[in-house]
Formats: structure tokens, sequence, C-alpha cells
């Protein structure tokens, strides 16, 4: 019976995390995941929760995300001071991760929050960079998830010159990079208007009937929650493994820590 036992000892160690085995698990820590932007990656109405479901359960994962947020407004309101904190507390962990995502509200036409392209944004996502370095942290810049608004048969990239900035902040401050405008708009791309209007909040409203003008949803009906910038369970399941995936590729060290589907639901 010994060498069964001793067998199946073996296969365990082989499937367990690397932090979680051996002696020196003590020397080996779970990494730590912070998640940093607006409404796409926060709860409810991104893909964050869902992405923090990828991981393992020794994982921390903390989506700090908040909607209608901007590279600017986001330090503004002392939110950036939590993220702070948590990277002075990094002792029970190996490696803390910050992913940083903005841009959506740092467009023009957001009185509070917008920022401007060629000084603000840059210069904000360049600092959030440099003090996670500085503490102890490894910064990943995202680029904004893509939009789903079609024009014609080709995807409307409004968020391009924005994920061009983050890219040109990522290379100066050799900051990993994860192109999450670039895979998200292949992706949406490749479905066309109609399937990716099912990876919203909500059902997209019944058109009106031809030629009388009138919905064929009844009068009173509330507001639909359908749009093409937030996601619902399908979307946020879709997003979070296009993240989950390309962490894998920037950081093996990671692959341990992620499970192949998200063990919950995201809050939607």
């Amino acid at each position: 019976m010994k060498r069964p036992l001793a067998l199946l000892a073996i296969g365990l160690l082989a499937l367990s995390p690397t932090w979680a085995a051996g002696p020196d698990a003590a020397a080996t820590k779970p990494p730590r995941i912070i998640l940093v932007g607006d409404s796409t990656m926060a709860t409810r109405s991104g893909y964050g929760d869902t992405l923090c479901g990828r991981f393992r359960p020794e994982v921390s994962c903390i989506n700090l995300a908040r909607g209608g947020r901007s590279s600017g407004s986001f330090r503004a309101e002392g939110r950036w001071d939590e993220v702070r904190a948590l990277l002075r507390d990094s002792a029970p962990y190996g490696a803390s991760y910050v992913l940083i995502q903005f841009g959506h509200n740092d467009q023009p036409g957001k009185p509070g929050r917008s920022t401007d392209l060629v000084t603000q944004f840059p210069d904000n996502i360049a600092r959030y960079a440099t003090e996670v370095t500085e503490l102890g942290g490894v910064p990943v810049l995202l680029t904004p998830l893509t939009r789903r608004t079609f024009r014609g048969a080709y995807l409307h990239n409004d968020l391009a010159p924005w994920a061009e900035a983050t890219r040109r902040v990522a290379r100066a401050h050799s900051a990993a990079l994860l192109d999450l405008n670039v895979i998200s708009g292949r992706a949406v791309q490749a479905m066309g208007q109609d399937e990716a209007d099912t990876l919203a909040q909500a059902p997209k409203p019944v058109e009106p009937v031809a030629g009388t003008g009138a919905a064929t949803e009844p009068q009173g009906a509330p507001k639909s929650a359908f749009d093409r910038t937030h996601v619902g369970a399908k979307g946020a399941a879709l997003f979070s493994g296009m993240v989950a995936g390309e962490l894998k590729r920037l950081f093996p060290a990671l692959a341990p820590a992620l499970r192949e589907s998200p063990a919950v639901a995201a809050q939607h």
C-alpha cells in the first residue's frame, strides 16, 4: 500500500502551484493581482470580476476598477491611495501585478474626467507605472477594451489614439504591455455587429416597426441597459479569457495561478 500512496503524493505535488509545494513554501508565496481602471473592468459592467474568478483561490485578486473614472479622476478621488497602501503591504505575496486600463473616460466631452491626450493622459499612465515599480509591484499597462460599434462592415475604433498613447508609455518605461484594444478589436471585427451585440449587458432593444415609427415594445418600458461599451456575462467571459491568456504569455510564472475557466460568474 505504501507505493500507491507515494505515487499519489507525487502526482498531487506535480499538480500543485510552485508556491504551495515543498518545504520552502514560505519563500515561494502566491502572487497578487490588483485591477485599476474604469467601468469596462469594474464589477457589474466589466470583465474584472470574471478575470478574478479565473485565478486559483490562493491568489488574491482585487478589483478596484470603478465606473466613470479616467486616468486623472481615479487619482484625484483618492482611489490610487488604496493601491499604494496595498503595495506597501506586500509581505504575504510573491509578486503584486497591477493591471492599469484607462482611456474611455479620458476622451473629450466628459467634464471632470477628460484629460489631454498629448500631455495629461500619457503623464498619468507613466506616473502610475513608475509608482507601482517604486513600491515593488509589477505594472501591466492595458490598452482600452474596444467599443463594439460598427460603421458598415467595419468596427469603429474611437479609442485607437488612447491605445497608441498607452503603447508609447509602455515602451518608454519598459513596462509590460497587454494590448487589449488590438486583441478585443480583432475578435469583435470577426463577429460582426449582430454577434458583438450579444456581449452587452442587456439585449438590444427591438427596432421600430417598419413604416410606422412605432416600437414593438410596450409604452412606458424602462430604458434598456444595452450599449456597446459595457459587457454582460458573455462579454466578460470572452474578454477576461483574452486578458488571462495574455498574462500567461507575458508572465509564464502566472500560468499555475490561472484556471482554464472562471470559477464563478461575474456580478452582472
